[in-house]
């Protein structure tokens, strides 16, 4: 068969142009492919960057300050860091009673938990439920639909297979690799932290210089720097004052509420509360679930739930959100979609970065002509 011959006359350009389209959106695709793809790739080590990135710019304020007063840069940021991390020893060192009491009664708990399912379960047993009926409808159908077509059901088939035991030493040493590689990768964090304050603006004057001779360029370069500057800073800056917020509204009302280890349920809400959407839900589900524990009451239960999403509902609704519309001004849909790639991207780690990353986009978008499509509908 001949090959066709190539088109002649006035609409041959518009063909080579509709080709040329579809080879660069092709092109674009596998682009955008291949960046997710190494993204998920190289999470272990691009996580623990983005984070001691973050941290660093939010500190930054901070050791410029103590350079602007004649402390060396050095000095200064083994002052930052051991105050930071003097806090957080502190903090941890004041609240380390009631951690442990939430720990040593952790089998006790789930002790008490499986006794109160095994309940309502006797409570409930001989009254088939509306999953049951339709199962057992199902098989009747199946076996009559068998016995029609002339199969003989095979015994060896129908019996289901035991489900596999919980094996509470694999859980353990699961666990115990999990909190090491944490505390590997935290390590690896402030280490991290400590060298790009000291560096300084080393590696911003590099990027710009990066960018050419060309001073045009160089000026988009230095305004992109500075907006991701401002944005990151009152971003954590925000997250700071609101999750510190909400951490001392859960603590007032645990204690009137009479429950146990306040304190330490106050700091885990607070910490809980950085995940964006998920977190005031974890948090509503896991207090309930110690308050049942504690009190033996579903009224109870459902009380410091409820009492959780409101705290939470409030401070996000009128807190965070203003804050985030003064900052970012992003769009409330684009920002839940982001997060929504970026968790199941990364996980519980994405869903804590998301937001940022989806603020730096922003900023460079906004600044970048080609990328003015995408500032469009990440805008308010």
């Amino acid at each position: 068969m001949a090959d066709a011959a190539p088109m002649t006359g006035p609409l041959a350009p518009f063909a080579a142009a509709g080709s040329t389209n579809v080879r660069n959106l092709c092109l674009r695709i596998l682009t955008v492919l291949a960046l997710v793809f190494a993204l998920q790739w190289a999470q272990s080590f691009l996580i623990p960057l983005v984070f001691g990135i973050f941290i660093a710019y939010t500190l930054n304020p901070l050791v410029a300050w103590l350079e602007r007063i004649r402390i060396p840069r050095l000095a200064g940021t083994c002052i930052v860091m051991a105050t930071l991390l003097l806090g957080l020893g502190q903090v941890a060192y004041s609240l380390r009673g009631e951690f442990q009491s939430i720990v040593e009664r952790l089998p006790a708990a789930s002790h008490q938990l499986a006794r109160s399912m095994a309940s309502i379960q006797a409570r409930t047993q001989g009254q088939a439920s509306t999953i049951q009926k339709m199962q057992a409808a199902a098989n009747e159908i199946q076996t009559a639909a068998g016995q029609a077509a002339g199969v003989r059901p095979d015994p060896k088939r129908q019996a289901s297979p035991a489900p596999p035991s919980f094996q509470l030493s694999e859980w353990l040493w699961t666990s115990s690799m999990g909190a090491m590689l944490f505390l590997g990768q935290a390590v690896m964090v402030i280490f991290l932290v400590f060298f790009l304050l000291l560096s300084g603006d080393t590696f911003k004057r590099k990027l710009v210089k990066l960018t050419g001779p060309s001073l045009a360029n160089k000026k988009i370069a230095v305004n992109i720097l500075f907006d991701i500057n401002t944005s990151i800073q009152s971003y954590m800056f925000m997250l700071l004052v609101t999750n510190a917020l909400l951490a001392v509204l859960m603590w007032v009302v645990f204690r009137l509420i009479g429950l146990e280890n306040a304190g330490a349920w106050a700091v885990a809400s607070g910490f809980l509360h950085i995940i964006p959407y998920f977190g005031p839900l974890l948090i509503a589900v896991t207090t309930g679930l110690t308050a049942f524990m504690q009190f033996e009451s579903f009224s109870m239960m459902l009380l410091v739930s409820a009492s959780t999403l409101v705290i939470a509902t409030l401070v996000g609704t009128f807190v965070t959100t203003w804050m985030i519309g003064r900052i970012a001004k992003m769009n409330a849909a684009a920002v839940f979609i982001g997060l929504l790639f970026w968790g199941w991207l990364w996980g519980v780690w994405g869903m804590l970065l998301g937001i940022p990353i989806i603020v730096i986009v922003k900023v460079i978008a906004k600044h970048v002509d080609r990328m003015h499509a995408v500032a469009e509908l990440l805008g308010d």
